[in-house]
């Protein structure tokens, strides 16, 4: 004799974080499951809350700029860019043309160095252990010339308010096209490891995708909202530094999965040393700072400032009473607006994607959290 019965199912939440490998950082997920699919995600963030922004009223504005090199620690020289660039609009200053191409070569290796540890780190997240000693082998290489110019691999300090702290080394431009050449070959190599790998192909396409609609209304930027066919760029939309001299493409994809995510970082990597290799030949010889007091102090005011950083539209909101110190500085951190589309991407998901998915968003906690 049978018997029919019938069953119940549960819904099961299981905790993702905040310490797991997995996540990037020090980042929790609490994932409502049915089965081996997400119903929904809540994201717990502020385990490294440092209170940045508050710390930057008690701080010089020369001051200023280290704490935003603990933002985004894989975009310091990005970091440090957005914060000036608001203090001499501020003061209306004029950045002599040097500096500039000399900040627009390191922000657009700062670019590259980032989306190489991401793609390393993405490698990873699909089960793959070979592209990080691809991805680290040429990151190393571009941090140790940082570490040239700055002294500092990391959190370089070297971006002033009016400018640059020294002059680049003699060799730069030698270095500079030794390492375009050996960058380029590195991504190249990458690209063919990975990208049309049937196995990453299966765990990245059509895997958390989001429209470009949801996308904008969500507050994406970035790698994140080109990947949905929105080719909107800082560099290109409001032009800053030189980048109006330069030619280069938009890159873009067309399902916003998480293969697009991917595939729009290894094609920006290609872009970025096509606009250093422009920017290097343009660079002009000259000073590299404004004439401009040690101790800065912008008129009274409050204005806003952003760039493309590495994850997005990174911006600075800056208030000044005249003083030595900024009254107000509020930060619009691009990984912070991105996370918020990380339940439209993950519900209805496998639990097995989540951990693709929130990799291809490519979040960094310390900006996150501030």
């Amino acid at each position: 004799m049978t018997t029919d019965r019938q069953l119940d199912t549960l819904e099961m939440m299981l905790n993702m974080g905040p310490q797991h490998p997995a996540t990037h950082g020090v980042f929790r997920m609490v994932l409502h499951i049915d089965g081996e699919r997400i119903v929904d995600v809540e994201p717990h963030i502020g385990y490294l809350h440092r209170g940045s922004e508050k710390l930057c009223e008690g701080e010089q504005y020369s001051q200023v700029i280290t704490l935003f090199d603990r933002l985004d620690y894989l975009s310091n020289f990005n970091n440090e860019l957005v914060i000036c660039m608001a203090a001499e609009k501020l003061m209306g200053l004029d950045v002599p043309e040097r500096a500039q191409y000399i900040r627009l070569i390191l922000c657009e290796l700062n670019r590259v160095a980032s989306h190489l540890l991401f793609y390393g780190t993405f490698g990873l997240d699909a089960g793959a252990m070979t592209p990080v000693m691809y991805a680290f082998r040429d990151r190393e290489r571009i941090q140790s010339l940082f570490e040239a110019v700055s002294g500092a691999r990391m959190m370089h300090n070297y971006f002033r308010v009016g400018g640059v702290k020294d002059d680049v080394p003699a060799d730069f431009s030698e270095r500079i096209r030794w390492l375009l050449g050996e960058i380029r070959d590195g991504v190249e190599e990458a690209d063919r490891l990975l990208t049309f790998n049937e196995v990453f192909l299966s765990r990245t396409r059509d895997v958390g995708t989001i429209d470009a609609k949801t996308a904008i209304s969500l507050g994406v930027t970035g790698p994140n909202l080109r990947a949905t066919g929105v080719p909107y760029d800082v560099r290109r939309a409001e032009p800053y530094l030189v980048y109006d001299r330069l030619e280069f493409d938009i890159p873009v994809g067309d399902r916003g999965d998480c293969w697009d995510r991917y595939y729009v970082r290894i094609q920006e990597m290609y872009q970025s040393l096509r606009i250093i290799e422009q920017a290097l030949e343009q660079m002009p010889q000259g000073p590299i700072m404004a004439q401009v007091r040690r101790i800065a102090r912008p008129p009274k005011g409050e204005l806003f400032v952003h760039a493309e950083n590495p994850r997005g539209d990174f911006g600075v909101y800056l208030v000044s009473d005249g003083g030595e110190k900024p009254y107000r500085v509020k930060i619009r951190p691009p990984s912070f607006c991105n996370l918020m589309a990380l339940k439209h991407m993950m519900r209805d998901c496998y639990v097995a994607d989540s951990v693709m998915i929130l990799g291809s968003i490519d979040i960094v906690l310390g900006e996150v959290d501030r």
